[in-house]
């Protein structure tokens, strides 16, 4: 276990495959060229990541340079690691990384940024909103809890699960997943969307580790449900946290800003949240995606000269 994550090299490091260097020696008067073990590596490639501070990751990533966004989505992905640096040609194959991290909702709105949510890497995340359950002044009394029976079985299952070989699908359970598979793969607008996109691949897992956990190769109904129970959770985490944020900050700003206008905003008012701070072209690209997301009207008002554009949120009422 480990903390501190701060850039994809150091990532690969604590999985790092044997790093091999042929080099050179003179033997009888000649150069002869050897491999040699010039680093062992790591041979268990499981690692556990538990952040306190996931907003401190969120900030590296968003340094120029930093490939730990990259690397995290391919752990997702295969395990297999590597970044084309010629001062740090490590590599990790078939590795196996858990991330924890937690973070409070107003840093995650503030970090996590557009980019990230769209290029894959929030997806490949699952997001639970939680909160403390009871206040324990004196700590609580952990330690008298007996863990061995849940270790043991955690144990079982683990080593059950490094031999289980391939996981499939019984028939009751396949006729689930065609019945569930349209709506995990039906795309959604904004950040929830961005952020839900990988729901068939977070379901399919979550199943495969119930099965698993089960001592079972086949996922079946039983496996599937509480699968797709934990994902309505994360879902509905990232509903509550979002709502309708589409990640573009202008058009957050505009959209906040006429949900506390009932009556509406011109174009110029509008044009008025960022002074002098973001261009026409740029504040008419954020009101068109609000319009394309369906999120505001723009309604035109006669005024007996040059007509007036009204735009509003479309789930704000009129003041009367």
């Amino acid at each position: 276990m480990k903390s501190g994550l701060s850039s994809g090299e150091g990532l690969i490091f604590q999985v790092r495959d044997q790093i091999i260097k042929e080099v050179a020696r003179r033997v009888k008067g000649q150069t002869v060229y050897e491999d040699e073990v010039v680093d062992s590596g790591e041979p268990d490639k499981r690692l556990l990541v538990v952040e306190s501070e996931f907003a401190n990751v969120l900030r590296q990533i968003e340094r120029q340079g930093n490939v730990l966004s990259a690397v995290c989505r391919d752990a997702w992905d295969s395990g297999d690691l590597a970044t084309l640096t010629k001062n740090s040609p490590t590599r990790a194959s078939g590795a196996h990384i858990s991330l924890i991290g937690h973070i409070t909702e107003g840093e995650l709105k503030r970090y996590l940024t557009r980019t990230e949510a769209a290029n894959g890497f929030g997806n490949r995340i699952l997001w639970f909103c939680v909160r403390r359950s009871k206040v324990l002044p004196e700590g609580g009394r952990i330690h008298e809890v007996d863990f061995a029976p849940f270790l043991k079985h955690l144990r079982e299952a683990v080593t059950f699960a490094a031999s289980a070989g391939e996981v499939s699908r019984e028939p009751k359970a396949r006729t689930l997943w065609a019945e569930v598979y349209p709506e995990l793969s039906e795309g959604k607008p904004g950040m929830v969307g961005a952020l839900t996109s990988r729901a068939e691949a977070q379901v399919l897992r979550l199943s495969m580790i119930f099965a698993l956990l089960d001592g079972e190769r086949l996922v079946r109904p039983q496996h599937l449900l509480p699968a797709l129970a934990v994902w309505d959770y994360c879902e509905a985490s990232v509903r509550y946290i979002f709502g309708q944020t589409l990640g573009d900050p202008v058009a957050d700003t505009v959209l906040e800003a006429l949900k506390a206008a009932p009556d509406g905003l011109t174009r110029t008012e509008v044009s008025h949240l960022f002074g002098r701070h973001e261009t026409a072209h740029r504040i008419q690209q954020a009101i068109a995606e609000l319009l394309q997301h369906g999120l505001i009207t723009i309604e035109t008002i006669s005024t007996g000269g040059r007509p007036t554009e009204k735009i509003r949120y479309t789930g704000a009422k009129k003041a009367k």
